[in-house]
């Protein structure tokens, strides 16, 4: 069912989860998302005076009162809670709020965490329940621990970036951080996890992410080839080192993506599509290695067939005969594609200052608790006076005087 289908009133499969959220940026933020958009109750610690970085990131909008549009993707379905976690009493209403969530989320440097108070030891302390996950880049403890790190960084120490591009020149970093998100997925797996162990001994405890750790994984099973063989793959462009014929190909009109995973593949290719029986049934074509040998043959008998008409003939062909295909798309195109309009993933949610803003649908359908209907990313302190009054009983006395000490930074305005 397409996410703009489900019913205001769905919880979601994390309904009761409640989880404080102290990340700023990409990876801690992609985790909390995931939890947001699965249900649970996302409280977003912020700077009250700059809020989260990534709301100053390029490019900025005047409908989000000059902020940048990325905050919009990875902040959805939460509440901004704006504190000086530096002052007394913005630190109090922190632990406050930490006494009685299930999840503590964090990606600060260093010892940040523990230097405000608010570190694993304090915290389990207080909460002996809590589940805190700390993100970093190079783990917490080790000669390592106060190293900073970002995305392409850890692309080009793991690895990763080796296995892109072409033989001829460097290796190259994705376009998107993969390493973000991938480390924002793997931190929502591991809260989880812990929130199963929990059920069974009845106590939280500490899980750790680092970026460096994930984008180790990232490379994907070359790391056993390496292993096991001392072996390193070459750079092959869009091609395959595994797989032949596999890459790009150009039709009349536009290129494609094709891919030979096996043998019954390449011979539908070449017997169902190119009407080459010949190649199809070749006893050595058959052989995985023997196709890796004829590589440059193969590629080139497919190029001058392909190149001879039109790129929406050739992938109806493809699907036909059963081999994976598909077009070479901009950004733009995949958004405004058949597969992106059957799948309901670009959707509109409403938004404080701008009207509306649009937004890419959360990946995961549950058929017996479906996710609830997104909400927007938050203004900077859209929900301190909400929260604190529905989750810890202040009335107005209460909010004006933790103004007065604090709290909510060098402005005597509560955010609302």
């Amino acid at each position: 069912m397409p996410a703009s289908a489900s019913p205001a009133t769905q919880e979601g499969p994390l309904a009761g989860l409640r989880v404080i959220d102290f990340t700023h940026f990409l990876a801690g933020p992609v985790a909390t998302m995931i939890l947001a958009d699965g249900g649970a109750e996302v409280i977003k610690i912020e700077d009250a005076a700059r809020g989260d970085a990534f709301r100053h990131f390029l490019p900025p909008d005047e409908r989000l009162g000059g902020e940048g549009v990325p905050f919009l993707w990875c902040n959805r379905n939460k509440k901004s809670v704006a504190l000086d976690l530096k002052s007394d009493a913005g630190r109090e209403i922190a632990l406050a709020l930490v006494k009685d969530a299930d999840v503590v989320v964090e990606n600060f440097s260093g010892k940040v965490m523990a230097r405000l108070g608010l570190g694993w030891e304090t915290l389990s302390a207080l909460n002996p329940r809590l589940i805190y996950c700390a993100i970093s880049a190079y783990g917490r403890e080790g000669e390592f621990a106060d190293r900073l790190g970002f995305d392409p960084v850890t692309q080009a120490e793991s690895g990763f970036m080796s296995l892109n591009g072409y033989a001829d020149r460097d290796g190259v970093r994705t376009g998107s951080s993969v390493m973000d998100i991938s480390t924002g997925m793997m931190a929502s797996n591991a809260v989880l996890s812990a929130v199963i162990a929990r059920s069974r001994t009845g106590r939280g405890q500490r899980v750790e992410v680092a970026l460096y750790d994930t984008a180790i994984t990232m490379t994907g099973y070359v790391t056993l080839q390496n292993l096991f063989n001392d072996w390193q793959p070459r750079r092959v462009g869009n091609g395959s080192a595994d797989t032949v014929p596999t890459g790009v190909f150009q039709a009349s009109d536009g290129p494609f993506f094709m891919v030979c995973a096996s043998t019954v593949i390449f011979q539908r290719v070449f017997r169902d599509v190119a009407g080459r029986s010949d190649i199809a049934d070749d006893d050595e074509l058959k052989r995985p290695a023997g196709r890796m040998a004829q590589q440059q043959r193969l590629i080139d008998i497919l190029s001058e067939l392909f190149a001879s008409d039109t790129r929406a003939n050739w992938l109806v062909r493809l699907q036909q005969a059963g081999v994976p295909a598909g077009a070479v798309r901009t950004v733009a195109e995949a958004l405004r594609s058949p597969e992106t309009k059957a799948r309901g993933l670009v959707t509109q949610l409403p938004h404080p200052t701008a009207g509306t803003v649009p937004n890419v649908a959360f990946p995961m359908r549950f058929m017996g608790t479906p996710a609830p209907l997104p909400v927007a990313a938050p203004t900077l302190g859209q929900h301190t006076r909400d929260v604190l009054r529905e989750l810890l009983g202040y009335d107005e006395d209460r909010l004006d005087e933790a103004s007065r000490a604090g709290a909510f930074g060098g402005s005597a305005e509560l955010r609302s």
